[in-house]
């Protein structure tokens, strides 16, 4: 009918903001930020804490300014031991930058299967099975709405970064937070995850062992200046810079 205008699609536009979709977007952009350091970019769950002790963390680096993209998975488990599984060498992967307080580094194929819009499964075969439904709440779309504005080159950016990563930790109720700091193999990092998540929903097993149940440990987990969340964090559009050179310093 004339002069009648179409309403909008509501699903069609909030399913573009939806973690599948944007962790689909990161892999076909394959881009690091501008700048100068070691540069990085991609999505991923920031840490997520179980109550028997274990703790599990994702990063999916779609871009990187040292070698080829990646996936890694970081296991923490209740005495404390870190082991990080990556599908390329530790040289390349989280390893170089956290090495010096791992356990054990692995190299191994790692699956990310997801089965719908906030539905994601991980797995690093024969060892660890992982599932996580995500979802939003005000205070993590308040965080993206404010991070979605940001340009990639906010992770240079020292005198936003430490503020911003002081008031995260609090209005999100994970703890501290750092967005700038020293990685345990003494380089200086700087990251702006500019979409997130809560987790909603999680199961794990590691090693045929069931994680149990989310939930915050006694005390925050970190390697270094890397604050682990005390409750899960999906993020998106993340943009990452070390700014000192690499020490070698990775496990056997």
């Amino acid at each position: 009918m004339s002069g009648v205008r179409a309403a909008p699609n509501v699903t069609s536009m909030s399913a573009r903001n939806q973690p599948q979709s944007l962790a689909r977007d990161e892999e076909t952009a394959d881009a690091v930020p501008p700048g100068a350091g070691e540069r990085f970019s991609g999505y991923g769950v920031m840490g997520l804490p179980f109550a028997s002790g274990h703790y599990l963390a994702m990063r999916r680096m779609t871009a990187s300014s040292v070698g080829p993209s990646y996936r890694a998975v970081w296991h923490r488990n209740p005495a404390g031991q870190w082991t990080v599984y990556a599908d390329v060498p530790p040289e390349v992967s989280c390893a170089r930058y956290v090495g010096s307080a791992l356990t054990a580094t692995v190299t191994s194929p790692i699956e990310l299967t997801w089965s719908g819009p906030s539905s994601l499964h991980v797995a690093v075969p024969g060892v660890l099975t992982w599932h996580l439904e995500i979802s939003s709440s005000f205070a993590t779309r308040a965080m993206t709405a404010i991070g979605a504005r940001l340009p990639a080159t906010a992770c240079h950016a020292s005198w936003f970064l430490r503020p911003m990563g002081a008031i995260a930790g609090p209005f999100l109720s994970v703890g501290r937070v750092k967005l700038r700091g020293l990685t345990p193999n003494d380089q200086t990092f700087g990251a702006i995850p500019r979409r997130v998540w809560r987790v909603e929903r999680s199961t794990a097993e590691v090693n045929g062992a069931d994680l149990g149940v989310p939930g915050p440990l006694p005390q925050q987990a970190h390697l270094a200046d890397l604050m682990m969340p005390q409750r899960g964090i999906f993020y998106a559009e993340n943009a990452m810079a070390y700014t000192t050179p690499a020490r070698e310093r990775v496990p056997a």
